[in-house]
């Protein structure tokens, strides 16, 4: 039997993807208000939050502060929030982590800024989103046609950029690794953007686009009509129920300022 035909008949694929993923940081989680608090941003937008997977932070916990990851991840699971990894931490907490089902993931390299995960809904610093890569490899999301990767095209900033001229369809990634996304055509809901530098969109933007997925705060986002799930600029974002309706539906820019997330109508 060939190798090619071992592969092929393999009941499994290694693939590597990317995901978005929050980062909880964890400063004090004995405090009494810690998990009203977090209730309370969750119900600013339940859907966004309904299971979605978390990494826990505690390298802002003081030394010596114990830290039940048992009970503190059953009470994340009653407000619907799946603790899946740790980053950072110290040994005995990786330990323990590691003894809890918990994955350890690397903190990520380059610049990394930090933000109070509670403190608002994109107008003041919200919770940050960590890209976690499988592999090194650019996303490749199971069970979904692939997306065209067309050639990067020049850009006068130095930056490569993608050029993609087809709509988005629900259930695609695309990834713009190292430089700008350009969509010409309509993003579906459900369909994600992710980008190094900024997003351009020529036509709806519905899904969820990620520009400055690396750190880049003067990444932007830019589109004709924003109808978007969730925007996010350097892992601050926003989600649909946060954004003001006089902008939704308009031809804005979206951009960090001083640490706050701004969503701007464009003039025609």
């Amino acid at each position: 039997m060939s190798t090619q035909v071992a592969y092929r008949d393999a009941p499994f694929q290694l693939r590597g993807s990317t995901f978005t993923m929050m980062v909880l940081k964890v400063s004090d989680p004995r405090n009494p208000n810690f998990f009203p608090v977090l209730s309370g941003k969750i119900a600013q937008a339940p859907n966004f939050f309904r299971n979605a997977p978390v990494v826990l932070d505690l390298d802002d916990l003081p030394a010596g502060v114990p830290f039940d990851f048992e009970s503190f991840t059953k009470l994340l699971r009653n407000l619907g929030l799946i603790a899946v990894g740790l980053q950072g931490g110290t040994k005995e907490q990786q330990d323990a982590a590691l003894a809890h089902g918990l994955a350890l993931l690397q903190t990520p390299r380059g610049k990394v800024e930090t933000f109070d995960p509670l403190a608002g809904s994109g107008r003041s610093p919200a919770q940050g989103l960590a890209n976690v890569q499988g592999g090194g490899q650019p996303p490749a999301p199971a069970q979904a046609a692939p997306t065209p990767a067309p050639a990067p095209v020049a850009d006068p900033s130095g930056r490569p950029s993608m050029i993609v001229t087809e709509p988005i369809r629900s259930g695609r990634q695309v990834y713009a690794a190292g430089g700008d996304l350009i969509v010409v055509g309509p993003v579906s809901p459900g369909a994600e953007l992710l980008a190094d530098g900024s997003i351009h969109v020529y036509g709806t933007l519905r899904g969820r686009a990620l520009a400055g997925v690396s750190g880049d705060q003067n990444a932007r986002i830019f589109c004709q009509n924003l109808e978007a799930e969730l925007v996010s600029i350097a892992g601050l974002y926003r989600v649909s129920e946060d954004i003001d309706k006089d902008i939704r539906r308009r031809q804005v820019q979206i951009y960090l300022n001083n640490g706050f997330l701004h969503i701007d109508p464009v003039s025609a």
